[in-house]
């Protein structure tokens, strides 16, 4: 089995600052990777990276198309999406003036250019119809669909916001603190969901998290990032026991 995803040894530089320093990772079909690691550790700026958000200073970034892969370093983010890569982001981008099902409406129609071969009204497109209410009933926000966007709660903002990011049907999700914020009665929807794309849609994920409860339950695989590069790899128990973990980042009592 080939990895869907490689970043190879890349780097990025702020200045004096080594955000990202020569880091390599890998995402295998299926599978959740969490990166963690202290403030300023560089997770996010690699997710970045990944993403096209922005370029690296070197290395590159490989997504598996098919029986080949493509160099999408360099690449917008809206040309990586349509490799199948998706992306959700720490505050939720969602159209807060727009009901739940509008929100997936617009989200379908963007990402299958259906209006633009049809030229009828988004909400009389039987595809888009039947893919939004499908949808809605996995992420369980079918009971606020008609619900405008601003009146969910956050932990139901975020649910949309990964909705929104599989309208592409995307073979890799990446998701940035997507418990931030959360209650802690909100968190198990997230992490129930998590577990879901994984086992029942099959899709990759990669999470940068920094609820170690949460990233312990819903991993495979775990990188540790500290000061830019690459810490520790593995999986999670094995993570968990790492005594250059415990010092960098978990601490001795961990």
């Amino acid at each position: 089995m080939e990895p869907v995803l490689r970043g190879e040894d890349l780097r990025k530089y702020f200045g004096n600052v080594r955000a990202v320093d020569g880091v390599s990772l890998h995402v295998m079909p299926g599978e959740t990777l969490s990166i963690i690691g202290p403030n300023g550790a560089g997770k996010t700026t690699l997710l970045n990276l990944v993403s096209g958000i922005i370029r690296p200073d070197s290395g590159r970034v490989v997504v598996r198309r098919g029986d080949r892969y493509v160099d999408v370093t360099g690449w917008s983010p809206a040309r990586i999406t349509r490799l199948g890569v998706a992306r959700a982001f720490q505050v939720p981008n969602i159209f807060d003036n727009m009901t739940v099902i509008d929100n997936l409406r617009a989200a379908l129609v963007g990402a299958t250019g259906v209006y633009s071969r049809t030229l009828k009204p988004y909400y009389s497109i039987a595809s888009v119809e039947e893919e939004a209410w499908r949808l809605l009933e996995f992420f369980g926000l079918a009971g606020k669909a008609e619900s405008l966007a601003r009146d969910l709660s956050h932990g139901e903002k975020k649910v949309l916001d990964m909705a929104l990011a599989l309208a592409s049907k995307p073979n890799i999700l990446l998701l940035d603190e997507p418990t931030a914020g959360l209650s802690a009665a909100e968190k198990p929807l997230v992490t129930g969901l998590l577990k879901r794309l994984r086992d029942e849609a099959g899709v990759a994920i990669v999470v940068v998290e920094h609820d170690l409860d949460v990233v312990f339950e819903v991993s495979d695989r775990v990188m540790v990032m500290h000061e830019g590069r690459l810490l520790a790899e593995g999986p999670p128990e094995e993570v968990r026991r790492d005594p250059r973990v415990k010092e960098a980042y978990l601490g001795e009592e961990a």
